[in-house]
């Protein structure tokens, strides 16, 4: 019997080493630790702590994943526990940690808040084009790419990023079917709405239209908010033989654009250092003067995610994980500016 129970003890301790040594993950492509542990059946700033501290030596002192290395996950608290998932509410007390977005699509709609690096702030994400007007088309074979489609998807990420760090965001263009989808050729349809009214096809009209839309949430949203920041998102069009990196443009005279956008000049090229070293970066940062930075009240900074007729640059769009680096990068570059605006 005593040989029995030892037996049965030490099958007990095997078990919890081997389950132990199991707690550990690889990020994929444009993971952050918010998502990477939500992913995980982590969500929430205690179990973001805890990965910190168990994760000291392989984060080298920043709060970034690196792919390819295997991080450490928490111990699962107990049901009930104060790191397990609950009802807490902001520091603000106005919204729960949950927030529901049915335009991310079923899947996706249900955004954990899990960071607090955005509080306070609030965004306009505007993707490029939509209804009538599809923006650029590029070709792979017989299959069309649409700017407006691969420009919302990568809107939608960021949207959904930036609320996962406690921020306000307004997801100007929208489309009530097409979610966030992570299908190579995303089908073309002329559904989208800017805020539920139709879209115009007359391109003045249709500028028109978001940027008053924009300056209406403005007049009311820089009360209660102490950063407040447009985004414009579109796919440039050039000859098939050039490939581009991410441009970005500010309104001529804007101080505080020009810092977004070579701040987020910036990252995207600490990331390029990073992940592509030997490629190197050509972006630029330039200022233009695009009706929308013209007429848009808050600070602004339009984006060029890339040539959409060239075939590099198709690798960009048409990968669900490069769509979501696209959507993490911008959304690490927004955090830097905040922590510089305060």
């Amino acid at each position: 019997m005593i040989r029995i129970l030892f037996v049965s003890f030490l099958l007990v301790v095997f078990s919890f080493a081997v389950s132990a040594q199991e707690q550990c993950d690889t990020p994929k492509a444009g993971e952050g630790i918010s998502t990477f542990l939500e992913r995980n059946g982590r969500p929430g700033r205690s179990y973001y702590k805890e990965f910190l501290e168990l994760n000291k030596k392989a984060l080298r002192g920043k709060e970034e994943l690196r792919l390819g290395v295997k991080y450490q996950l928490p111990p699962l608290h107990a049901k009930g526990s104060r790191g397990g998932e609950d009802s807490r509410h902001r520091k603000s007390g106005s919204r729960k940690s949950v927030i529901h977005e049915p335009l991310f699509g079923k899947r996706l709609a249900d955004v954990k808040v899990t960071g607090n690096r955005l509080q306070g702030a609030c965004f306009y994400v505007v993707s490029g084009h939509g209804g009538p007007d599809p923006g650029a088309i590029g070709r792979i074979g017989k299959t069309e790419l649409h700017e407006d489609e691969y420009a919302y998807d990568v809107a939608l990420r960021l949207a959904r990023n930036l609320m996962q760090e406690g921020a306000e965001v307004r997801i100007i263009i929208q489309d009530a079917k097409d979610g966030i989808r992570n299908d190579r050729y995303l089908s073309n349809s002329k559904r989208e709405t800017c805020m539920g009214d139709p879209i115009p096809l007359n391109q003045v009209a249709r500028l028109q239209q978001r940027c008053a839309k924009i300056n209406e949430y403005y007049r009311k949203d820089r009360k209660k908010y102490k950063y407040c920041r447009a985004l414009f998102l579109h796919v440039d069009s050039r000859s098939k033989s050039a490939q581009t990196d991410v441009f970005f443009y500010y309104a001529p005279q804007s101080t505080l654009g020009k810092r977004l956008a070579t701040g987020m000049k910036n990252t995207f090229e600490s990331k390029y250092d990073r992940h592509q070293p030997n490629r190197g970066f050509e972006g630029t940062v330039s200022s233009r003067r695009l009706y929308v930075l013209l007429n848009a009240s808050p600070t602004a900074v339009f984006v060029e995610l890339g040539n959409i007729q060239n075939a590099f640059d198709q690798r960009r769009f048409v990968l669900s994980s490069n769509r979501q680096a696209l959507a993490k990068w911008m959304m690490e570059g927004f955090i830097a500016d905040y922590k510089r605006s305060k």
